[in-house]
């Protein structure tokens, strides 16, 4: 599967949305609000070779029965823009390290120690109100850096932004990380900075994040 996932894998996640503080939502609102998310540097583990399996599910690779090891959190939230409009039919990709801090990269510097049931690379496709959704682990720290995920939006074939999403609860190794620091405007750190929340009554010790990803176009934009 290389296409990007519809928004029927959603439907059965929106008790999770609503849990994250997604739902409700009107077009617009807040607007004045709103932050454009920072863009960094896509950096050098963005997987050299796609897996087969490239759905929103990173957790199972396409019918395996083994999941990938580490803590279950539920990704979610919209893709807007600066006005606070929703983006529909924006590709969302994300890709990190499994829970020994290896990526889906011939490069990776522990790649014998990877976790080969995680799928380290997912793609969803918005909504009609820009939501999106991924099913994933908690990234871990690997040497030089906090724990991230790495986060890639393309409108209409095109690449329009490149970002990374921290955890707030790391906060010491968030303050030593060079890429984290590089942001210096505080609503900027803020906007991709979200708490990794404990799922109340998961016997799995699921979590939940929320990331609203504001890009810098207008309706009037392509």
């Amino acid at each position: 599967m290389n296409r990007f996932p519809t928004v029927t894998h959603l439907a059965d996640r929106r008790s999770l949305l609503a849990l994250a503080g997604l739902l409700p939502w009107a077009p617009g609102l807040l607007a004045e609000e709103l932050t454009k998310t920072p863009p960094f540097t896509e950096g050098p583990f963005y997987p050299d070779r796609l897996p087969l399996d490239t759905d929103n599910d990173l957790i199972l690779i396409n019918n395996a029965l083994t999941p990938a090891v580490g803590t279950i959190t539920h990704l979610a939230g919209r893709v807007l823009d600066i006005q606070g409009n929703p983006i529909a039919n924006a590709g969302v990709e994300i890709w990190q390290v499994d829970g020994n801090g290896a990526y889906l990269h011939s490069g990776t510097s522990n790649k014998d120690k990877k976790d080969k049931n995680f799928q380290g690379f997912g793609r969803f496709t918005t909504a009609s109100t820009g939501e999106y959704y991924f099913r994933t682990i908690q990234p871990v720290p690997y040497p030089g850096r906090t724990p991230h995920i790495h986060v890639k939006v393309r409108v209409k074939g095109k690449d329009i932004l490149t970002t990374q999403l921290f955890i707030a609860e790391e906060k010491e190794r968030n303050a030593r990380d060079g890429i984290y620091k590089s942001v210096r405007d505080p609503k900027a750190l803020a906007a991709v900075t979200s708490s990794f929340s404990p799922i109340p009554g998961s016997k799995l010790g699921e979590k939940v994040a929320k990331f609203n990803i504001v890009l810098g176009l207008t309706p009037e934009m392509p």
